[in-house]
C-alpha cells in the first residue's frame, strides 16, 4: 500500500509538483486562510468538530475519537464519490490540516490505501503560516519593486494589468485584496478576503516572479478597504523609485465614472460612502457632494472629491518622499490607446533598469 511522504517546508516550487492540494480543515478555517489553490475537502465540518471538541473536553478523548471517526468516515467517503471519484490512477495529491494530525493523516491513509502516492504538510497549515509570516511580516531586504505613482483616477490598475500582458512582473495588491483602495472602492457582491489569507495570496504571487527583475506595484497606503499591506512590503514601496503618470482631473474624472459603474448605480452606497469623508470636511462640503449624488451629477462629483480630498491627501504623502520620480508619463487621455502607450513606456523602463542592474552587478 502506497504511504504518504512527510514534507517539512510548504514553498510554491513544492506545492507546484502535486496534482491537487487538500484542505482537510472545516470551511470556516479554510475561509480564514488556505494556501492558495487548495481545494477544501473537510473530514470535519464546523458542527462536526465543535461537536468532538465538546466531548474531547467535558466527556473522554475516547469517546471523542470514536464520534470524530465516524464523522471522519464519513465525510471522505463522501469526498471520494464525489470532487475525487474522477481522479486517474497516477492522481498525485498534497494533503495538510491545521498542524499535520490526525485529520490529515486520516485522509492520506484511505487515499494511500486506494493507491495513490502523495504527501502530507508535517506540521499542515501552521507550517505554509511560517513562511508567508516570515517573508511579509519579519524584517528583511526590500523587494526589488518599481511603484507606479499618480494621483486617484489615473487608469494605475489597467496599466499594471496591460503590464503583466506584456510579461512585465506585475503586483495588483488592490486585485487580490479586491478593493479599488478608497472608500468607494468595496465591491457589493464579493467581500475582502481575510488578512492571512490576502498575505497567502500576496506571498504566492510573489514566490513566482523573478527576484532579480523588477516588480511593478501601484503606489498604496498602508491600508486597501480593511486588509493590512504587510510591514516589508509597505516599506520597500515607500522605498523603491517610481514612475510617476499625470492625468488632467476631467480625464480622471471620467475615468472613474466608468470604473466606478457599479457604486454610481448605488445611490445609497455612493451616498454611504460620501458619509465616511464627514469628520474631514465641512458639513456644507459632505452636504454639496450628496447633492451631485442625488441629481446624478457623478463626473462633476469626481472632480470635486479629487481636487478637494484625494489628490490633497496623496500630495502629502508624496511629498514625504525625498527621491524623485524615475519618470514623469504626461497622458493627455486615459483611452485605451494611451493606456497601452504608457505601459509600452514602462516595459520599455524595466528593460533599461533590469540592464542597467546587470551592468552594476558585473561592475
Amino acid at each position: 500500500m502506497p504511504t504518504f511522504e512527510k514534507i517539512d517546508t510548504p514553498s510554491c516550487a513544492v506545492l507546484a509538483n502535486f496534482d491537487a492540494i487538500i484542505d482537510v480543515r472545516s470551511p470556516s478555517e479554510f475561509e480564514a486562510d488556505h494556501i492558495p489553490g487548495a481545494i477544501n475537502l473537510p473530514v470535519l465540518n464546523d458542527a462536526e468538530r465543535a461537536e468532538v471538541g465538546t466531548i474531547y473536553v467535558q466527556d473522554s478523548r475516547f469517546k471523542a475519537r470514536r464520534v470524530g471517526a465516524a464523522y471522519v468516515s464519513q465525510n471522505i467517503a463522501g469526498h471520494l464519490t464525489g470532487k475525487l471519484a474522477d481522479r486517474p490512477r497516477d492522481f498525485r495529491p498534497l494533503v495538510y490540516c491545521w498542524r499535520g494530525g490526525m485529520r490529515s493523516n486520516s485522509l492520506a491513509t484511505i487515499l494511500g490505501a486506494i493507491g495513490w502516492r502523495g504527501s502530507v504538510i508535517a506540521e499542515g497549515y501552521q507550517a505554509w503560516r511560517r513562511v508567508v509570516v516570515a517573508e511579509l511580516r519579519d524584517a528583511g531586504p526590500p523587494f526589488n519593486l518599481l511603484v507606479l505613482d499618480g494621483q486617484t483616477g489615473s487608469g494605475k490598475t489597467k496599466i499594471l494589468e496591460l503590464l503583466s500582458q506584456r510579461g512585465v512582473q506585475a503586483l495588483d495588491l488592490e486585485g487580490l485584496a479586491n478593493h479599488r483602495g478608497s472608500v468607494f472602492g468595496g465591491f457589493a457582491s464579493a467581500p475582502q478576503p481575510a488578512q492571512k489569507l490576502f498575505e497567502s495570496l500576496v506571498w504566492n504571487k510573489l514566490s513566482k516572479f523573478d527576484r532579480t527583475k523588477p516588480i511593478v506595484v501601484e503606489a498604496e497606503s498602508s491600508l486597501i478597504g480593511r486588509l493590512s499591506v504587510p510591514d516589508r512590503l509597505m516599506k520597500s514601496i515607500r522605498t523603491a523609485p517610481r514612475i510617476e503618470v499625470r492625468v488632467g482631473v476631467k480625464e480622471r474624472a471620467q475615468f472613474l465614472h466608468e470604473a466606478y459603474g457599479d457604486i454610481i448605480a448605488s445611490p445609497e452606497r455612493l451616498a454611504s460612502a460620501i458619509e465616511r469623508l464627514r469628520p474631514y470636511h465641512a458639513t456644507t462640503v459632505i452636504e454639496s457632494w450628496l447633492e451631485f449624488v442625488r441629481t446624478g451629477q457623478h463626473e462633476q462629483l469626481a472632480c470635486e472629491l479629487m481636487q478637494n480630498h484625494y489628490d490633497p491627501l496623496y500630495t502629502r504623502q508624496r511629498n514625504k518622499r525625498e527621491d524623485q520620480p524615475l519618470a514623469l508619463l504626461p497622458l493627455a487621455d486615459l483611452r485605451h490607446n494611451s493606456l497601452v502607450a504608457a505601459a509600452e513606456q514602462i516595459t520599455d523602463l524595466v528593460s533599461q533598469k533590469v540592464e542597467l542592474d546587470s551592468c552594476a552587478k558585473a561592475g
